[in-house]
């Protein structure tokens, strides 16, 4: 074990963010258990977020049953939860704060307005509003400036990542439409909040970490490390989610899936420990974890278990 007298490293911080748009289901138990496992191992603390920013897609009861899944499977978290409902004034004084320096404007493009103009760009907006402020009537939605400089980060499992944001996604929407706010800004303000330093999460979200340091970097926040699990998909390569039908979690065999979790973690589970109580899985797993045993993938399918 290193020594800290040197200099002394923060305090493990570690999130779970689940959205409450349904059960937990396999994939969401493969992220909540390797955020939760690698900030056990570290001595740190778990903290949970409920990523609850969009009411019409919410299902009535899932919030609770999120938790109460967690916690037959073993996984409990350190601190209150954190509601992103109860957190819009936060989000609104840094979406402020971005206008102010002009970092930000509203823009009222539609997408089949953007995708008439430029299909070449596929999904990247190409700036129309950027000038035009004054010209704004209807509605409008509030978009990030973004540069043609790379953002650089690498991550814990799949290495060196690089993306030039005016490219990939050109000027991003950080409050919609509908006044709603958007994933990158709530979730951006949330780690920093919250004083969360590492984030281990499923590899969907990937292509969303550049736009994540780049707002980090102008808000002046400071920059989590980031580790991205692959996910599992089904046969047609999608992700497993409730639009894509996953089933949810068994809560009366909590230890086959988790067995089954741990395997797909790359961190080979003794064969005695098949069919053992979920507690004493997750001792063995938090005194074995290593992240360097993950796939280096994007995605696995349940075949390939």
């Amino acid at each position: 074990m290193h020594s800290d007298s040197q200099s002394p490293q923060p305090s493990y911080l570690g999130r779970f963010a689940p959205s409450p748009t349904g059960p937990l289901h396999f994939g969401s138990l493969m992220a909540a258990l390797a955020s939760y496992l690698d900030a056990r191992q570290r001595q740190g603390k778990w903290l949970l977020r409920r990523e609850d920013l969009d009411p019409p897609r919410e299902v009535s009861g899932a919030a609770d049953q999120i938790l109460k899944t967690l916690e037959c499977f073993g996984l409990h978290w350190d601190q209150q939860p954190v509601y992103q409902s109860q957190r819009h004034a936060l989000y609104q004084e840094r979406i402020e704060q971005l206008l102010a320096q002009q970092q930000a404007y509203h823009c009222e493009c539609s997408r089949q307005q953007i995708s008439a103009r430029d299909n070449a760009r596929g999904n990247s907006y190409d700036g129309f509003c950027r000038n035009r402020q004054s010209q704004l009537h209807g509605p409008t939605a509030i978009r990030l400036k973004t540069t043609t400089a790379n953002v650089d980060f690498s991550d814990r499992i799949q290495g060196p990542q690089q993306q030039q944001l005016n490219h990939y996604c050109g000027d991003f929407v950080i409050r919609r439409k509908d006044r709603l706010y958007a994933y990158q800004i709530a979730v951006v303000c949330d780690d920093a909040e919250q004083g969360i330093n590492q984030v281990v999460r499923g590899s969907d979200l990937l292509d969303s970490t550049p736009r994540q340091l780049y707002l980090q970097q102008l808000l002046g926040y400071p920059q989590p490390c980031y580790a991205h699990i692959p996910i599992m998909v089904n046969d047609q390569g999608q992700k497993l989610s409730k639009q894509t039908y996953a089933t949810a979690l068994d809560s009366r065999r909590p230890e086959d899936s988790t067995y089954r979790a741990l395997q797909v973690l790359g961190q080979q589970p003794p064969a005695e420990l098949q069919g053992c109580a979920v507690a004493e899985l997750l001792n063995w797993a938090v005194e074995h974890w290593s992240l360097s045993k993950i796939p280096r993938q994007l995605t696995v399918k349940p075949l390939e278990v």
